[in-house]
């Protein structure tokens, strides 16, 4: 893998997910994150979707030979100061992906455990779920999973910012480095739901980041987009926690300033920053 320097860009990001062709989720979402936060992104592309913000109606898996072959190709020559991972699909894509990681060598893997569309089609095989539990998770520097994620891959019930957090004990006993437990689904106290709170866990402690609930339908991409936000930080140097904080606030602007696009769950500004 190739050790030279970033140059006019500062954290060289490779994602390894699946395209959007709506382009508010998935590699995407990604790259202008990625750029957008002053980084560099590279992909391996694991599928091709066709859908937009009313939801997904094709998904077109691409040979697992030529995904690791794109993730050599760019660590070999390109190289990269995290990776950051999002649809897998089946069983073969997980094991391709955790020896393309493998191949890397020692810097952060960010993992989004994409399962569910925003539109509610599946992303991940049942059986795959055993598979991101046993390699994907131990490979994590930072796992990024919302409630229902969380719940499939612990088997604990997943409701409250209390039930977040005994989640995020099981999935750090499982081997994640760190996880950022996401609380847009959990509605807090007896009728609040005007609040969310997602809650970063490390073995020597918490932090939490809360704030208004956005009341909007243009929700589309926003684990993609907070996760690549995460990667872009830690291959930047950020510490962890300065880089959560900072995904944090660009997807929260991200969110207010979506530009209204589709007639379902619609896209973010991710190029906010840039104006």
């Amino acid at each position: 893998m190739s050790d030279a320097p970033a140059n006019a860009f500062l954290g060289r990001v490779l994602v390894i997910a699946g395209s959007d062709s709506g382009g508010g989720a998935g590699i995407q979402a990604d790259i202008k994150t990625i750029t957008a936060l002053g980084g560099y992104a590279a992909t391996a592309v694991t599928a091709v979707t066709v859908q937009n913000t009313l939801g997904v109606t094709g998904v077109h898996p691409i040979p697992l030979d030529v995904i690791a072959a794109q993730a050599r190709a760019v660590l070999d020559d390109i190289g990269a100061d995290a990776i950051k991972t999002g649809m897998l699909g089946d069983v073969g894509v997980v094991e391709t992906v955790a020896a393309a990681i493998d191949h890397a060598g020692k810097i952060p893997v960010i993992v989004d455990p994409v399962m569910i569309a925003k539109g509610g089609a599946s992303l991940l095989a049942d059986a795959a779920i055993g598979a991101v539990k046993s390699l994907m998770i131990p490979r994590a520097a930072l796992l990024t999973p919302n409630a229902p994620e969380a719940a499939a891959l612990t088997g604990l019930t997943v409701e409250t910012t209390d039930d977040l957090r005994r989640a995020g004990e099981a999935l750090l006993t499982m081997g994640a480095k760190a996880v950022l437990m996401k609380g847009g689904h959990v509605l807090l106290g007896e009728g609040g739901g005007d609040r969310v709170v997602d809650v970063l866990m490390t073995p020597e402690g918490e932090t939490t980041f809360e704030g208004e609930r956005i009341e909007t339908r243009h929700t589309h991409g926003t684990g993609c987009t907070l996760a690549s936000a995460c990667a872009t930080g830690l291959a930047q140097g950020l510490s962890l926690n300065e880089a959560v904080a900072r995904a944090w606030n660009y997807v929260h602007e991200a969110m207010l300033r979506a530009p209204g696009f589709g007639a379902g769950h619609g896209p973010l500004d991710h190029g906010w920053t840039l104006r």
